[in-house]
């Protein structure tokens, strides 16, 4: 079979289904991981198909934010990355915390020896943080997400116009070698990007069903992100893209 047809049957086959699996396609047309790969970057580059974690998805399929649900299957894989993250932390200085569960767990493990400045919009870090006499807290004013919990908009942005870290800690709803950090909510997706900008370096904290998903706002290219701090759970194919592109990805 040419390489025009098969990517044919795969655009069908993914319109028709919703979704298309790189193994089971691999399995179906007798040829490799690699082949498949190729054949949905071809139709990414029509703009007929977006590749997510583990195939693709016919395009007008794009990612939106979904409602919360169980999220005990994943609560082991975000302790891990949060306690991994604890080595970016500074002896001393300033940091930037941002929305999102697994940087709220961070901030639950933050350490007693060392003084630090910390800078958030998630109310979820301020009560952990609050009580720690260690901690020079300051929380970013601006609109509340209901959802994230977290400050946004323009008061949150001037703020960090005037702002200068060591290190800022980020989430994001997908991150994959081609389209970079990604995040379901524009307003989101601009306090990322300031958190970037204020900070030395940037270490983005994402579990590894967040790999090879691309959202509707983009945060930042991969290249602009100093580590990614994932966990072992993610294919070896995603992490050698991601380390491809520029990223030095840790898996915990």
């Amino acid at each position: 079979m040419y390489a025009e047809e098969r990517q044919s049957l795969i655009l069908e086959r993914a319109r028709k289904e919703g979704r298309v699996d790189v193994a089971q396609l691999s399995a179906d047309y007798g040829v490799t991981y690699e082949t498949i790969r190729r054949d949905l970057t071809a139709l990414e580059r029509h703009a007929v198909l977006r590749r997510v974690h583990g195939g693709a998805i016919p395009v007008g399929r794009l990612a939106f934010e979904a409602p919360p649900g169980p999220r005990n299957e994943i609560l082991a894989e975000e302790e891990r990355i949060a306690k991994a993250a604890l080595a970016e932390l500074p002896e001393n200085g300033a940091v930037l915390l941002g929305s999102g569960a697994v940087v709220a767990k961070l901030a639950e493990f933050f350490p007693n020896d060392r003084e630090l400045t910390v800078v958030t919009n998630s109310t979820l870090a301020v009560l952990s943080l609050l009580p720690r006499e260690n901690i020079d807290l300051m929380m970013l004013g601006g609109r509340l997400r209901a959802r994230t919990r977290a400050t946004v908009d323009v008061w949150a942005l001037r703020a960090l116009e005037e702002t200068y870290v060591d290190v800022a800690f980020i989430t994001a709803d997908g991150v994959s070698a081609e389209r970079g950090v990604t995040t379901a909510d524009l307003a989101d997706a601009q306090i990322k990007q300031a958190m970037i900008g204020s900070a030395s370096r940037t270490v983005l904290l994402a579990d590894h069903t967040k790999v090879g998903r691309d959202h509707f706002a983009r945060v930042a290219g991969v290249e602009e992100i100093d580590r990614v701090i994932t966990d072992s759970g993610l294919p070896f194919d995603l992490k050698e893209e991601l380390t491809a592109s520029g990223a030095r990805v840790l898996t915990v």
